[in-house]
């Protein structure tokens, strides 16, 4: 029997990676394409959806070439991406405008007003979907009604709103689709049978969108179609490659970190940071903002817990103040994360009582705070920048042991095992300092940077039936456990005390600031 592979696709919010992955799990060449994000004042941020598709094959065609693999060897196309956000394309599946990101917020009082014309609306929508449109605008509903009502003219242009991946789907198929799980974020769905999720007619006239502008739902992960002609000889791929509907990353990564097996939970930290589950039912718990969302693996829901940013913070301090470029000095490197565990090492615990905030765009699970943003307390003269990047790491961590217990009981019960992956796992002081912090055993997924792209053409392979989810343990090892530290509890115990008093006492100053 010849070898098969899968090219999968891993679109985040700061760049793409493309990977060629064997029914084994093996990565057998990948490649990474940066995506810049626009900030568009007040409350925007766009990318640019034809440079990401240019990116796309770019990055196809290069690990395509790479891995030297027969054409008729590599079956399919399987897509995660970032999710609650939008690509107006036409009927061609091309974007009339750019990509709106999860973090858009001009959006908000369009939502907000659905809840002015329709008092029922929230109960409705918590019944039949599960979500709601935010009054914060950072849903995928939120920007349809803001091109509606800011752009009609790209309102009327638009054949369909779709998620990034639905979005590279239809580039690579001609096919514009969505499924259960990509159209989750536009809040239009009914949710509470999972083997017949449609959209509702009841939630789609309250929400003021047109039908009609809504993509066609499809099985989760089944073939919409083959790759395009001229787009399979551009890129190195048979004709007969099959392009699979996708799903959100979030929900790549909690089967990656195997939640679903029983008493497994997981965490990520990526642009931004999730506590990771499975359950067996519909829910909601808005007082925290988790939510179900139907899960890629038949008969389960994934449970929504978005932390807010996570390792973005760190990049954002590496990139813009410690290796900047401006009128002081030009500090730029090629690697900014290179030197940070070897700078962190040897600051202590609690980096000097330095507490960093990172709700760099809002605080999100479990307490909703739009306004709450970022910053850094009890600087004194003492503190140096090896501090300050130490609480960085710690502050995303306190926000994680803050939500922890909140996923847990929303998923029934303590975890067992917490399995840890995303960009921060590749640091292994952070890795130590999440186990510190949270006071919970981390196993470290080996290769976590891959862990899209592996669990995506894992469960591609599961749903073309040439894989079953009792192969999972083939593609998913642990790396390192790393226990928590005892002597480091009482300082950190405190320090988290003070973190959350952080959060409380400052929201009147950030709704002054920002409300």
């Amino acid at each position: 029997m010849s070898n098969r592979y899968i090219v999968s696709l891993d679109l985040g919010t700061s760049g793409l990676k493309a990977a060629l992955v064997s029914e084994g799990g093996e990565i057998v060449a990948s490649a990474y394409r940066p995506v810049e994000t626009v900030l568009v004042e007040p409350g925007g941020a766009e990318q640019d959806a034809e440079a990401i598709w240019t990116a796309t094959k770019d990055a196809m065609r290069q690990v395509v070439q790479e891995a030297a693999r027969p054409a008729e060897e590599i079956i399919a196309v399987a897509i995660a991406s970032q999710f609650s956000s939008i690509v107006p394309v036409d009927s061609a599946g091309k974007p009339v405008m750019n990509l709106i990101v999860w973090m858009d917020s001009r959006g908000g009082a369009c939502s907000r007003e659905i809840y002015g014309r329709h008092p029922e609306a929230f109960p409705t929508w918590v019944e039949i979907h599960g979500a709601m449109p935010l009054p914060s605008g950072n849903d995928s509903l939120s920007h349809i009604l803001w091109v509606k009502e800011a752009r009609p003219d790209v309102y009327e242009r638009t054949a369909k709103f779709v998620e990034p991946m639905d979005y590279l789907a239809a580039r690579l198929s001609g096919e514009i689709t969505a499924n259960a799980c990509t159209a989750f974020m536009m809040v239009l769905t009914d949710n509470r049978r999972l083997d017949a999720v449609q959209y509702d007619d009841t939630l789609i006239e309250m929400s003021g969108v047109d039908r009609d502008k809504l993509p066609d739902l499809v099985p989760v992960l089944s073939s919409v179609g083959t790759v395009i002609p001229d787009v399979a000889a551009e890129i190195g791929l048979s004709p007969e490659t099959k392009v699979l509907s996708g799903l959100n990353d979030t929900q790549s990564v909690a089967v990656g970190t195997g939640t679903f097996q029983g008493g497994v939970g997981g965490v990520n930290i990526g642009t931004t940071s999730q506590v990771l589950a499975h359950l067996a039912n519909k829910a909601s718990d808005l007082e925290h903002a988790i939510v179900a969302s139907p899960s890629p693996i038949d008969g389960s829901y994934v449970a929504i817990a978005e932390n807010g940013i996570g390792a973005k913070a760190l990049d954002h301090f590496l990139t813009n103040v410690v290796f900047a470029s401006d009128a002081l000095a030009d500090h730029t490197t090629d690697d900014v994360f290179g030197r940070v565990d070897e700078l962190v090492r040897d600051v202590p615990a609690g980096s000097g009582s330095v507490l960093f905030l990172p709700w760099l765009t809002g605080a999100h699970a479990p307490s909703s705070n739009e306004n709450a943003r970022g910053g850094f307390l009890n600087l004194s003269l003492s503190t140096t920048r090896a501090h300050m990047v130490r609480s960085i790491l710690e502050g995303v961590a306190y926000n994680l042991r803050w939500l922890l217990p909140s996923v847990e009981q929303f998923a029934g019960g303590e975890f067992e095992q917490i399995y840890l992956s995303g960009g921060a796992a590749l640091s292994d002081e952070w890795s130590q300092i999440l186990a510190d912090v949270m006071g919970r055993p981390l196993l470290q997924l080996d290769d976590p940077r891959h862990c899209i792209t592996r669990t995506t053409a894992f469960l591609g392979f599961e749903r073309l039936g040439l894989l079953e989810m009792a192969d999972f343990p083939r593609i998913s090892h642990v790396r390192r456990t790393y226990e928590p530290r005892p002597e480091r509890s009482e300082i950190y115990d405190g320090l988290f005390e003070q973190f959350l008093a952080a959060f409380d006492r400052n929201r009147p100053i950030f709704d002054s600031l920002n409300g």
